[in-house]
């Protein structure tokens, strides 16, 4: 079980890095042009979403890693869950159904992460 959550962690910090990335360096007006939801969301959510996914992301394997601080790998994947979950509702109450797909899954994926880590695997601090 500890390597699969690792797996999926570090897949997880690579998409969330990639994706999160994008949105932090891509000026909004170029990202509108895939996204709508950028046209439908104030014009600072797309740097903030970014910088969070790119902040969870570390989180999801550098406490780990580290053994500094490990139980805030759960809370990262905890975020990242949440994260999930609220552009789900944004795709769904924009009626963009067909982008529910790479948030439902990375969502899923950041729920599982957080559950392991935090109940069936944890990492113990290097201290222990």
């Amino acid at each position: 079980m500890n390597k699969v959550l690792w797996t999926v962690q570090v897949l997880l910090a690579a998409a969330f890095t990639v994706a999160g990335g994008m949105k932090v360096v891509t000026p909004a007006a170029d990202l509108a042009a895939n996204m709508n939801w950028v046209n439908a969301v104030p014009s600072w959510m797309p740097m903030f979403a970014g910088v969070v996914e790119v902040l969870g992301a570390i989180g999801l394997v550098v406490p780990a890693l580290t053994r500094i601080k490990p139980g805030l790998t759960p809370l990262a994947a905890a975020g990242l869950f949440l994260t999930m979950l609220a552009a789900t509702g944004l795709h769904i109450s924009l009626g963009e159904t067909d982008q529910l797909t790479g948030p439902m899954i990375l969502g899923a994926l950041s729920a599982f992460v957080a559950w392991g880590r935090y109940s069936k695997v944890p990492i113990t601090p290097k201290d222990q």
